[in-house]
């Protein structure tokens, strides 16, 4: 096919805190280089959900006056605690005993979908070009293989492959170098780590499912900037993971829990122990008097330093989750990305300084290997993998880690295997009888995802690619009792029986979230999460 084309220096897949950083730090070093940011969300900030709290020293790079702006970054951390948690009691974990990763002095509570707005409205003041709506449908190289830039995806195609009346073709989107920031497990990412084998060294990502919902709570209940972090119960030993609660502003909080993609029970489901989790006493006397107003989920990256792939290739970059640059001990990315965005728009710019103009950006891994980035993940590289012998070895490998060791161990734990191959099959598998939800505290998927904004077009190609159409039955079903219609937090999975009374899978598709734990945590690989048509998905506010 033939596209039209536009042509920029630098094109940036993803507007998250990465792909702006980039294009920020792009604008200030030259207002010469033309830069565009392509965004499948409806608007910038729609498809962001993150905790979060952010540690700012990356921002002020960046922007060393944010302060004296608009900026959404106002609420610093006041009080934390760290519990954890007995099925009806809880003990607190002395400060002393946490690392200092663990810590939150000086940093902020922040939506990061608001702080991206700002961003990007930021980044357009400089010039930068920003398509929001349209996805990065795939990527084009030329013959000797570099990446030339991105094609968006048709919009207005049925689902029977037949172009509508409001039918919009392919762009082509080309550039000196393309910088890809998806986020984490990006489905151009993929294919980029397959084609240039990133993992040179048999390495892999490991994942969490991290799934949230904002509550409308007064202050008099809990007190803007206050931070609290839980382990143990509902999950115990069963898997890895965790929950927070943030005080985001005097009657807005962010209400959270992870779980860690390697768990191996094919009944238990990330979602239903989030519900149990907010039953709580501890946790439910916050909710009592509160309304929720907003959910969402999402996958993150969990491999750290272990997982990190090779970051440049011919034509193009990795920056922040698409490379995975998430801290799992801090529980917080956002400033790895701002700043591994700033790295890869300074390679770009010494380069171009300097007149060179090699395919590849070889001076931004160097430049990461020298960074804050590199030297923190390398410190905290043996909390996740300890995890791997359960909850309390992990926090002893933890302890002795972070507070002997100080992250200078003379070992480095490997990750033992990936998240789809962890999971036990049905005969292997306890069954776990969730409670009711009472529709208060606790709610059913369906009524939840009604507070995501989410919305596809209904009329238009599935955008979950099943590979081989017997698996889910053959397998998933058979061998593992469909973990997929478990471990969906919007219920798009669903066993239903057809005109012959004969199982099989049927994919709510419009109710996707963009989480991408079914193209993750499937069993045999057999799901492909692709873009939908630019616009769809979810449309988070403030979270």
């Amino acid at each position: 096919m033939t596209y039209d084309e536009m042509n920029y220096d630098v094109v940036i897949v993803g507007a998250g805190p990465a792909g702006l950083s980039a294009a920020i730090r792009l604008k200030q070093l030259s207002s010469n280089i033309t830069v565009c940011i392509i965004e499948k969300g409806s608007e910038v900030g729609s498809h962001i959900l993150s905790g979060a709290i952010l540690e700012p020293y990356s921002l002020n790079n960046l922007i060393p006056n944010w302060k004296e702006l608009d900026s959404p970054v106002k609420t610093k951390v006041k009080n934390e605690a760290f519990l954890y948690l007995t099925k009806n009691s809880y003990f607190k974990i002395p400060q002393l005993a946490l690392p200092k990763d663990m810590k939150n002095h000086n940093n902020y509570i922040i939506s990061l979908g608001n702080l991206c707005k700002w961003l990007g409205g930021y980044a357009e003041n400089l010039g930068v070009d920003i398509f929001t709506g349209f996805t990065a449908k795939d990527i084009i190289y030329d013959k000797n293989e570099k990446v030339l830039g991105v094609i968006t995806g048709e919009k207005g195609v049925s689902k029977n492959g037949e172009k509508s009346s409001v039918y919009e073709p392919p762009i082509a989107l080309k550039a000196t170098q393309t910088f890809f920031a998806e986020g984490c497990r990006g489905s151009l990412g993929k294919k980029l780590i397959k084609k240039y084998n990133l993992y040179q060294k048999n390495n892999f990502q490991t994942y969490a499912i991290g799934i949230k919902e904002l509550w409308h709570i007064e202050d008099d209940i809990l007190q803007e900037g206050n931070v609290l972090h839980t382990i143990g119960w509902p999950l115990n030993r069963n898997a890895y993971g965790g929950s927070f609660i943030y005080k985001l502003s005097k009657n807005i909080a962010s209400i959270g829990f992870v779980v860690g993609l390697d768990y191996k029970n094919t009944y238990l489901s990330p979602y239903e122990e989030f519900q149990k989790f907010k039953s709580h006493p501890k946790i439910s006397k916050f909710l009592e008097a509160g309304k929720r107003i907003s959910y969402g989920a999402r996958a993150l990256n969990e491999g750290g330093f272990q997982s990190l792939p090779k970051l440049s290739f011919p034509g193009g970059v990795m920056l922040g989750c698409e490379a995975g640059t998430l801290n799992v001990l801090k529980i917080k990315g956002t400033h790895n990305a701002i700043s591994s965005g700033i790295l890869a728009a300074d390679a770009y710019f010494e380069n171009l300084n300097k007149k060179i103009y090699h395919d590849e950006l070889k001076n931004y891994p160097i430049k990461f290997k020298k960074s804050s980035i590199y030297k923190e993940l390398y410190k905290v590289r043996n909390v996740r993998p300890g995890f791997k012998y359960g909850l309390f070895a992990g926090l002893c490998n933890t302890f002795i880690d972070q507070k002997i060791l100080r992250g200078n161990a003379p070992w480095t734990l490997v990750h033992s295997k990936k998240d789809n191959n962890s999971l036990s099959n049905k005969e292997r598998s306890k069954n776990i009888i969730y409670p009711k939800a009472d529709n208060k505290i606790t709610f059913d998927r369906l009524t939840s995802l009604a507070f995501s904004g989410t919305n596809h077009k209904e009329n238009q190609p599935c955008h979950l690619i099943i590979k081989d159409k017997s698996v889910p039955i053959k397998k998933n079903l058979e061998l593992y009792d469909s973990p997929e219609t478990r471990y969906c937090p919007a219920n798009v999975y669903e066993i239903v029986n057809d005109e012959n009374n004969n199982s099989m899978l049927q994919i709510n598709f419009q109710n996707c979230l963009h989480c991408k734990t079914c193209d993750i945590k499937d069993p045999s690989q057999n799901i492909d999460w692709v873009p939908p048509e630019g616009g769809d998905g979810p449309n988070y506010s403030g979270m």
